[in-house]
């Protein structure tokens, strides 16, 4: 790769078809295409991220690595966007001291002159120019701009070339533009430009996650990772590794892919839950783990995937199970406010394409007994029996009432006082009975406790108080489940009268079962699914589009 100082012979190509010769390019060994970088040196230069070029850097020179996300010639000049993740800055190459015309021309060549020229060479040479989405190395100054940079993310700066190497080429012809990729589709069909389908962001899902609304996603996701495991770690638990190949059915179910595991079958595993809780057998007390989890369930919804991330927590508490679901709760809190303080930029940028109200939640968690759930979507006009599980649009129809119960109270003393929006809140707030009434609704967060013992796995406790309801909970974003949990049996003769009433081969479990001969605490847990609470924090439609490579019942590729 050329570098600052000087380059050796055969360390660039020059481009091919220059109208003048090289001898009246005066600039000609400030740009060309590298040799390809094969560990040959290691050229004493330092690479600044495209975010950290702000006003502070003015007037400074520096190097910076990035894709061309677009170019745009005007006269003797040449307006480059570059990009690096998902920030990305102007760069200007012009015809002066430290650049030629052939210097601008080869940062200028459009798309279309590199599709016509490499067709003409019928793609038997390298283009010698730049196409979109080319790396590039650049040496530049920084510069105060003179107004607001529009569309791109340092809008105070812009870098003058001085100095531009392409260190890996894109073909011409992309499959997909990134422009079109991170434009609303509201905006799209209002004035007519074109979008991009989902299957054509996955079929092509590269380019996709290029995008800087993608590059946010995965950003923030990761976040939700680092937040789960510093929060637990500081409470206490131990991060464990479960094996995901397993002799039965996790949940006790037919929803398994079934393996070849030499002579016989094998499963993939549909929780980490038996696991968990042979640890808590074996005295760790309070565990989680991160993990693929497998569901063969033919289900080709917006939220269900055949492969996610499992977050997983079990815990052995000392009386009741809402320890555990108070520790639970907090712990999903404090995600949520670190990504408050940590990712405003990545919440920002994916809000641009896809606009969404920020996700709100309460301290201490509003907590409903299932009853209560029903009893509110009965009142909305809900048929279901008590017994019956939850479907998905009871469910999101709750999660609505849950959400919209404060916004009916605060009009109905906006009305009865004749008061302001604003003053009605500060009135609510200093009103005891109407903070309690706040803090119980307004939230797009919340459990549901108490769930019928006839629709929860065989492990799960009944409640003592009622043989028909047990001590489970779901929690929900949005009005959708991210996390499903309960009291776990541990006691091995119920467990045993619990796996027949399910109709589960007793021999297939019985290293689980046998875990608990041997005293084991009570404890309780939850699965939460990492791509869904990516999608609903976000408000995000698809929990594809927080999946890097989903899997579900159509794709298995790329």
């Amino acid at each position: 790769m050329p570098s600052a100082a000087g380059r050796g012979q055969g360390q660039e190509r020059r481009p091919e078809n220059e109208d003048s010769s090289a001898a009246d390019d005066y600039a000609k060994e400030r740009y060309g295409v590298s040799s390809m970088i094969q560990s040959q040196e290691k050229p004493d230069r330092v690479l600044v991220r495209i975010k950290d070029l702000t006003a502070e850097k003015a007037d400074e020179e520096v190097w910076v690595r990035g894709r061309i996300h677009t170019s745009r010639a005007k006269g003797k000049q040449c307006f480059l966007v570059l990009r690096q993740q998902q920030f990305n800055i102007q760069a200007l190459v012009a015809v002066g001291q430290h650049a030629s015309k052939q210097m601008v021309k080869f940062a200028a060549k459009r798309l279309e002159e590199s599709v016509k020229l490499q067709l003409s060479l019928l793609v038997t040479q390298k283009l010698d120019c730049i196409t979109k989405e080319s790396i590039v190395d650049i040496e530049g100054v920084v510069r105060k701009a003179h107004q607001k940079i529009g569309g791109c993310t340092q809008q105070d700066v812009e870098l003058h070339v001085q100095r531009i190497y392409v260190i890996s080429s894109a073909e011409p012809r992309l499959p997909l533009q990134l422009d079109d990729a991170v434009r609303p589709e509201v905006e799209g069909e209002e004035d007519g430009r074109a979008t991009v389908n989902q299957d054509t962001r996955l079929d092509n899902r590269i380019i996709d996650l290029r995008t800087s609304t993608s590059q946010a996603i995965f950003c923030l996701q990761s976040g939700i990772c680092q937040l789960f495991r510093e929060t637990l770690i500081r409470k206490g638990f131990v991060e464990i590794q479960t094996p995901k190949i397993i002799s039965a059915a996790s949940e006790g179910g037919a929803n398994v892919f079934t393996v070849s595991y030499f002579k016989t079958s094998a499963y993939l595993a549909q929780s980490p839950q038996l696991y968990k809780q042979m640890c808590i057998c074996a005295d760790f007390e309070k565990v989680f783990c991160v993990g693929p989890v497998f569901r063969a369930e033919d289900s080709n919804t917006h939220r269900h995937l055949t492969e996610f991330v499992g977050l997983d927590i079990e815990m052995a508490f000392n009386y009741h199970y809402h320890e555990v679901v108070d520790e639970i709760a907090d712990t999903l809190v404090q995600i949520f406010k670190g990504l408050q303080e940590r990712f405003q930029t990545e919440i920002q940028t994916v809000s641009k394409q896809f606009p969404c109200e920020p996700f709100k939640f309460l301290e201490p968690t509003l907590r409903l007994e299932y009853r209560e759930g029903v009893a509110m979507l009965r009142e909305a006009g809900v048929e279901m029996g008590d017994e019956e599980d939850l479907s998905t649009p009871n469910e999101k129809l709750l999660g609505r009432l849950v959400k919209e119960k404060v916004t009916i109270i605060l009009e109905s003393i906006n009305l009865a006082l004749n008061l302001k929006p604003d003053i009605v809140e500060s009135q609510v707030f200093s009103c005891t009975n109407c903070s309690k009434l706040l803090i119980q609704y307004d939230t797009d967060f919340y459990i549901l406790d108490k769930y019928p013992l006839a629709v929860r796995p065989f492990y799960t406790m009944p409640d003592p108080a009622n043989p028909k309801t047990s001590n489970s909970y779901d929690m929900f974003m949005r009005g959708e489940e991210i996390l499903s949990g309960a009291q776990r049996i541990h006691d091995p003769q119920l467990l045993t009268e619990r796996a027949k009433h399910h109709g589960i081969d007793l021999e297939k479990i019985k290293a689980y079962i046998d875990s608990f001969r041997f005293g084991a605490p009570p404890h309780a847990g939850g699965g939460i699914g990492l791509e869904r609470v990516t999608m609903l924090y976000l408000g995000l439609h698809n929990v594809r589009q927080t999946s890097m490579f989903p899997r579900d019942p159509k794709r298995l590729t790329p």
